[in-house]
């Protein structure tokens, strides 16, 4: 997600804004009178994603149709049964 700064903000807390972007991957874009100036992000890529960082997304990313469930199952079900392993499970 790409979070929207103003410039003034963006000079008053430049060094969090560093911070999050160094330890969370974050993104920013800053603006100038509600125009965008330039975006901010890491310069390399991130370690990955920390349970926070996860956690956030599942709270943010759309909710399953009340049909999703009904087509995992189906899915499942034409998929067939497994070969059996050769060590007995």
């Amino acid at each position: 997600m790409i979070t929207r700064v103003s410039a003034t903000e963006a000079v008053r807390t430049f060094s969090e804004l560093l911070n999050r972007i160094r330890y969370r991957g974050e993104e920013f874009v800053v603006e100038r009178a509600g125009e965008p100036i330039c975006r901010m992000t890491p310069a390399a890529p991130t370690k990955g994603l920390s349970l926070r960082d996860l956690a956030s997304l599942l709270r943010e990313a759309p909710r399953p149709d009340a049909g999703y469930a009904s087509d995992v199952r189906r899915a499942a079900r034409s998929q067939g049964r497994p070969p059996r392993l050769p060590w007995g499970r």
